[in-house]
């Protein structure tokens, strides 16, 4: 069968989507985008230049809405694999998080590892500042205070505990659900020799045992699901004692949306994108008083661009790390998930945010919280 071809153009960068099998284009007909992605990722197809501005176009003219074929199939997925038991978010957090660490090292940040938007205020040049810059703004507006009890929740590699304990000499409580990680962070403690420092739970991040001076949540939200939201925000509220702060950093939309298939179907099963007025109501019913939000969509379309292109010059290395699960699928779904996410983010009429919602437990006095923001920029 010869090869026909669809050639576009876009900003000076040319793409071309070159269907290799028939089968390609029925799937496409059938479940659109989806369909598409899907054929790119067995090889039935091939996009030939620059995969993201092939994905920016498809964006830009409106090909990336679900028909309702694919809604069909994101439904289904969501009930399937709901994170309502603790043991079904365990291991849906488990097909994504537990890659191994030496894959994630190969593309983010070195060495603390933060998986989740960085803060690139001006100035900054690097993913490692960026991230640097992320944590200190968050420390920032809790006010962290040496001695204090912190609660990092979904704290991943432990890079937020290791540098908010050496900057701003916290004690920090590490909840994840990730055993491969919460093996890391524990390895990482006692090598450092922190062990009456910081400490790492291996459990849901529902199961809320005591109170802190401080709660970080920093891209956890996310992972609670539709049917969650509720029980996941007041599992914040318990960690937090009486008139502490507390930060929630989460990708959320602005009014209701289904969340995109592509991703809970082969990045994050269980996954779901929250309205942000939707948190904010649970939030309220919570007892929690929201200090401030700030909106870091930009930022995040940034840190996609560092970690895609650092995936990319990292390939043959990661590769080599297990070449049976980092195959050419494999490379082919994360490059769509890493680009196409920055391409969201940068959308001109994108629904895609990225928040920090600062709160505290009880509503603060003029000598609990500062009254203007000059101390954030000091």
């Amino acid at each position: 069968m010869s090869r026909s071809r669809l050639t576009c153009d876009i900003h000076s960068e040319a793409f071309r989507i070159v269907f290799r099998k028939a089968r390609a284009r029925w799937r496409t007909a059938l479940y659109g985008y989806i369909g598409l992605l899907e054929a790119y990722f067995d090889g039935e197809l091939d996009v030939e230049g620059s995969l993201a501005a092939a994905l920016a176009h498809g964006m830009q003219a409106g090909g990336d809405r679900m028909n309702w074929l694919a809604h069909v199939r994101n439904r289904w997925h969501e009930l399937v694999h709901s994170n309502r038991s603790w043991t079904r978010a365990k291991q849906n957090a488990e097909c994504h998080y537990a890659l191994g660490t030496e894959f994630y090292r190969m593309w983010l940040d070195d060495p603390l590892m933060m998986y989740t938007c960085a803060y690139w205020k001006e100035g900054t040049r690097t993913l490692e500042e960026a991230q640097r810059n992320k944590i200190e703004h968050v420390a920032r507006k809790l006010l962290l205070r040496p001695g204090e009890s912190v609660v990092d929740i979904g704290s991943g590699f432990g890079g937020f505990m290791f540098h908010a304990h050496e900057k701003f000499g916290v004690r920090v409580t590490g909840v994840n659900t990730t055993t491969a990680q919460v093996e890391m962070v524990r390895a990482g403690i006692s090598r450092r020799k922190l062990g009456g420092e910081l400490e790492v739970v291996d459990t849901d991040f529902r199961d809320a045992r005591r109170e802190y001076d401080k709660v970080v949540s920093i891209g956890t939200l996310e992972h609670a699901g539709r049917d969650q939201l509720a029980q996941v925000v007041q599992a914040h509220a318990r960690f937090l004692k009486p008139g502490g702060l507390g930060m929630l950093h989460f990708i959320g939309h602005v009014g209701r949306f289904e969340t995109e298939f592509f991703i809970r179907r082969y990045v994050f099963p269980g996954g779901w994108i929250p309205s942000l007025a939707d948190t904010i109501v649970e939030m309220e019913r919570a007892g929690l008083e929201v200090l401030d939000i700030e909106n870091l969509r930009r930022h995040y379309a940034l840190t996609l661009d560092a970690w895609g292109e650092r995936f990319d010059r990292n390939w043959e290395r990661i590769r080599k790390l297990d070449p049976q699960r980092f195959d050419e699928r494999f490379r082919r779904i994360w490059r769509v998930y890493l680009y196409g996410c920055a391409e969201v983010f940068r959308l001109p009429r994108g629904r895609l945010h990225l928040f920090q919602v600062l709160f505290s437990k009880g509503n603060v006095t003029r000598d609990s919280y500062p009254m203007g923001r000059e101390f954030l920029y000091r």
